[in-house]
């Protein structure tokens, strides 16, 4: 049978679990009148009902697809974030929590159908072979992966294994004629969940979390003591984009900013009593000033940080609403690597919040909640968010909080919709600016890898007006004309950022994030805040 047809059927033919005591046992004749019941008082529902159409269904089914479609099925009709994971997932769905993986140690891009290396891992086994920012990977083991449309997932199935295995990566060079082939022995490598961390201004630390991970709090507690031995008294803590991972992780980080006893968080469930957390005295940043920023994509254990950091009184909150998933899972893991994630319990933060949204409208409705956002106004302004007074709660000094979806800041930062911006929303929008700052890079390489710190590239390396005259001539040539009235802004902020692209593509985030904060909204208010006791 076609699998696709067969993916088609299978709900159905599931759905037949649901439909109770009517045709569980039922046997249908080849004249297709008569039926007669089989089973117990109890029956086993879905082994009978596999078996029916195991023997019965017009075409050969797989009995393990019927299985795992059903098992895929009955976790979706639990909540949004009780899944299935086949074997196959297994290890994309770990290994960023799990602060490492076995592979070659290359960060890529694909770039013009290609897989470009934006840099090898500092120590990683491709670093040591000498593969180098800028190559381009045209063979795998001998077979060619440039031009065929290769997705992300494919290029790190291939790449990716067991440490101590090989693989033949050919690589072309701009500087050499041909393929330079190396044979790269995997390994283990590191993943990180600390973005960034750096000083913006002389008392003022900045510091951006991508997730939480087994590995998160010992990197975030290394960045605070690198940061507070460098005078870091004020502290912006960005969790914008970060969805989550790890309950424990993010109690480990929340108590680096509370005090001894002050509870973070609490957990129950109907098979889990309730579980309180408290922060410890270990904390390295209990008493300076913190702003922490959230969006829309700050989930889970975001959530909690915030939220902990709110209902304490600890710290501002600055940016969107959050996300609003309260739900806390465990996992069990079959031999063969498959793997279910189940919903064992909610989380409330420390006033006795739950911020998990609804999600009886089903999964789809519950992930498109962003657009129905951007359709009733909110991400414009937060006079359209509307909270229940019995969601109502209150923080140690009185401070108004509410629950029911997500984390409402203290100061909310709507998108920006500025039409003196409509050229540089076009471009940056479109990747225009992004691709021609990459290809900038690729061609200028040698001289710009000599600013080995973020302090050299920015001080040295300027656009010139006729770096960016090059780039209007590009967009241009795409579609986009640089016209209309107030390109002054559009122009400035468009400089702005395609330096701190090509500062990426040089020196990763540490080239990247200290001057997109120059031109980001969110950054800036957090800043005033700082600045001016607010």
């Amino acid at each position: 049978m076609n699998k696709n047809k067969l993916s088609l059927y299978l709900p159905a033919i599931l759905s037949v679990v649901l439909i109770a005591g009517i045709l569980i046992g039922m046997r249908i004749g080849n004249t297709g009148t008569g039926f007669s019941l089989f089973g117990s008082k109890k029956p086993d529902k879905l082994k009978e009902v596999i078996e029916y159409v195991k023997k019965n269904y017009v075409d050969t089914v797989s009995e393990e697809t019927l299985r795992e479609k059903a098992v895929s099925l009955l976790l979706q009709s639990l909540d949004p974030h009780s899944v299935y994971l086949p074997s196959a997932e297994y290890h994309e769905a770990l290994d960023p929590l799990l602060g490492s993986f076995e592979g070659i140690g290359v960060q890529f891009r694909i770039e013009n159908d290609t897989i470009t290396v934006i840099t090898p891992v500092s120590g990683g086994p491709s670093e040591k072979l000498g593969i180098k920012a800028g190559d381009r990977i045209v063979k795998i083991d001998g077979k060619n992966v440039a031009g065929i449309k290769i997705s992300n997932n494919d290029v790190m199935r291939k790449l990716k294994g067991k440490k101590g295995t090989q693989v033949k990566v050919s690589v072309f060079r701009r500087e050499f004629h041909g393929l330079i082939d190396f044979t790269v022995t995997r390994d283990v490598i590191p993943t990180y969940s600390l973005d960034v961390a750096y000083m913006v201004d002389r008392v003022t630390g900045y510091i951006r979390l991508n997730n939480f991970a087994a590995t998160t709090h010992d990197e975030l507690h290394q960045a605070l003591k690198k940061l507070k031995d460098q005078g870091m008294k004020k502290l912006i803590f960005d969790l914008r984009g970060n969805g989550g991972g790890y309950l424990q992780a993010a109690i480990d980080v929340a108590d680096e900013f509370l005090q001894a006893h002050q509870l973070i968080v609490y957990t129950k469930g109907i098979h889990h009593p309730k579980e309180y957390a408290y922060a410890t005295s270990d904390g390295l940043f209990e008493t300076g000033d913190l702003v922490v920023l959230i969006d829309e994509w700050s989930a889970s254990a975001s959530e909690i940080v915030a939220g902990a950091i709110q209902d304490n009184d600890r710290g501002i909150i600055v940016g969107r609403r959050s996300f609003g998933k309260g739900l806390v899972q465990d996992h069990m893991i079959f031999r063969d690597s498959s793997m279910v994630r189940l919903t064992i319990a909610r989380y409330y933060t420390p006033t006795g919040r739950c911020i998990q949204k609804p999600y009886n409208n089903g999964t789809d409705a519950y992930y498109n909640d962003y657009y129905h956002r951007y359709i009733n106004g909110e991400l414009d302004n937060p006079d359209s968010i509307h909270f229940a007074d019995s969601l109502k709660f209150k923080t140690p000094k009185g401070k108004v909080v509410y629950g029911g979806g997500g984390i409402m800041p203290d100061y909310y930062v709507p998108i920006e919709k500025d039409s003196t911006l409509r050229y540089y929303n076009l471009v940056v929008n479109k990747g225009y600016l992004y691709q021609f700052s990459f290809d900038y890079t690729d061609r200028n390489r040698k001289n710009l890898q000599l600013n080995h710190i973020f302090t050299d590239f920015n001080k040295n390396f300027v656009i010139t007006d006729q770096v960016y005259n090059d780039f209007i001539t590009y967009a241009s040539n795409k579609g986009i004309k640089h016209e209309g009235k107030n390109l002054t802004v559009s122009d400035n902020r468009a400089k702005v950022l395609m330096k701190a692209y090509i500062g990426r593509n040089i020196l990763d985030n540490a080239g990247f994030y200290p001057l997109l904060n120059s031109i980001d909204p969110t950054v800036q208010k957090a800043l005033w805040i700082l600045e001016t006791k607010k």
